[in-house]
């Protein structure tokens, strides 16, 4: 699902106070002079720990919770006007990924509006703050999303998070912006810690158990939404961290932006120039196309851990994804076809079997309901393929599954400007 980038400082307090102890370390800021003070107090080390000069100084203002809950509103619905919300809501429902009784729109605004402590706006140019926030988690708002504020004087924010139903590379694009936010704030608040002393971030995410008393929408949501949430966060961060350590002096922007989740998962992926192969609908559908998009590595891991119930097990499966696409079509959006392009035959033979035990789990547990499921090895193009459709035992179009191309990546080779590793 294309999720609009609000830049929000999600989840910083138990990030900081997990990795760092930065949250122990962050002064009271009270009033709005003292906001306006630690902001430009905090820019010069927000340029140290990017590496990067602001052009424009950014504004502050506060905001109360109801404005905060307002502007979520408004991005969301701009990002997702009706027709492509229904699309998704519709997908994410085949998948099984939200429950069929799930409110998409109102699930995800009451999610941000509880996880959202501030947020950079990048047309008005503003570092927003609510009004609520606790005095001493505004320096760690204020860390992250003047990094934000600096990003968009150096990339085009808008044309990451507009990227139109590409969902991977858009996650991926947010992974960068909000990974380096992450650990920039880290640098900020805490310069005499090192980097490469710290914790696997990802592996960070489990200490939210401990949290989710403080966090009852985040508490309560499906796995797809939580650990949506934070993986930008924390898997940005980790590569981000990767990414500074092997190619000192340079900016993870324009074309050394990754490009899939497959790269912020796999760093060695990225610095080999392993890019997936594209998948493209060729023979003319049966029913109305409702809607299309892909899930990309770290969703279908979401996928395989919500029905194998096993972390470890959806990793293993879902490494040497090359790509995937997929259709919801009918009058219903009742229908499914799913396309997943492999590294090689192993790993395609190792998620045909994997989806199968996972497709088999999810139908058990929904019912039947008149439904009727595939999931198919093919080869395309010299390209493993397994191939899911879901869809009403009666759908005309079982006789004629729509199908698919593979275009292609244009070979294997290091990202633009990566003709060296830095040393």
């Amino acid at each position: 699902m294309r999720r609009r980038s609000l830049a929000a400082a999600a989840l910083l307090g138990w990030v900081g106070a997990g990795s760092t102890g930065c949250e122990k370390r962050a002064q009271e800021v009270r009033s709005e002079a003292e906001l306006r003070q630690s902001v430009q107090q905090m820019m010069p080390a927000v340029e140290r720990a990017t590496r990067l000069r602001f052009k424009q100084h950014p504004v502050v203002l506060r905001r109360s919770r109801a404005q905060v809950r307002d502007y979520v509103i408004h991005k969301f619905d701009d990002d997702l006007p009706p027709a492509e919300l229904a699309g998704a809501q519709a997908a994410y429902r085949l998948f099984g990924l939200i429950p069929d009784s799930l409110d998409l729109r109102r699930s995800m605004v009451d999610l941000l509006t509880e996880q959202v402590a501030g947020y950079f706006d990048p047309d008005s140019n503003a570092l927003y703050i609510p009004a609520d926030i606790d005095p001493s988690q505004a320096r760690l708002v204020i860390s992250h999303e003047l990094v934000h504020a600096l990003q968009h004087q150096y990339v085009n924010l808008d044309s990451l998070v507009e990227l139109k139903r590409q969902n991977d590379r858009r996650t991926a694009a947010q992974s960068i912006l909000e990974g380096q936010a992450t650990l920039a704030q880290i640098l900020v608040l805490m310069p005499e810690q090192r980097i490469e002393s710290l914790p696997n971030f990802w592996d960070l995410r489990t200490a939210l158990g401990a949290q989710q008393q403080g966090m009852k929408v985040f508490g309560s949501a499906p796995l797809w939404l939580r650990e949506s949430l934070i993986f930008p966060y924390l898997g940005g961060a980790e590569f981000v961290r990767w990414f500074e350590r092997e190619y000192p002096g340079k900016q993870p922007y324009g074309a050394l932006m990754p490009i899939s989740t497959e790269q912020i998962l796999h760093p060695a992926r990225y610095a080999a120039g392993d890019r997936p192969d594209r998948l493209v609908f060729v023979s003319p559908s049966p029913d109305t196309v409702r809607y299309e998009d892909g899930l990309g590595e770290f969703e279908i891991r979401l996928l395989l851990e919500q029905y194998l119930g096993d972390d470890s097990t959806a990793v293993l499966v879902a490494t040497g994804w090359n790509g995937d696409r997929y259709r919801v079509l009918g009058r219903g959006a009742d229908v499914l076809v799913w396309y997943t392009l492999w590294d090689d035959a192993a790993a395609g033979t190792r998620f045909f079997r994997g989806l199968e035990r996972a497709w088999a789990k999810r139908r058990s547990g929904a019912g039947a309901g008149g439904r009727r499921s595939e999931v198919k090895q093919l080869v395309l193009s010299g390209v493993p393929v397994v191939r899911l459709v879901d869809a009403p035992a009666r759908w005309s179009g079982w006789r004629h599954v729509p199908a698919v191309r593979v275009r292609r990546a244009a070979g294997k080779s290091p990202p633009l400007g990566f003709h060296q590793r830095a040393k």
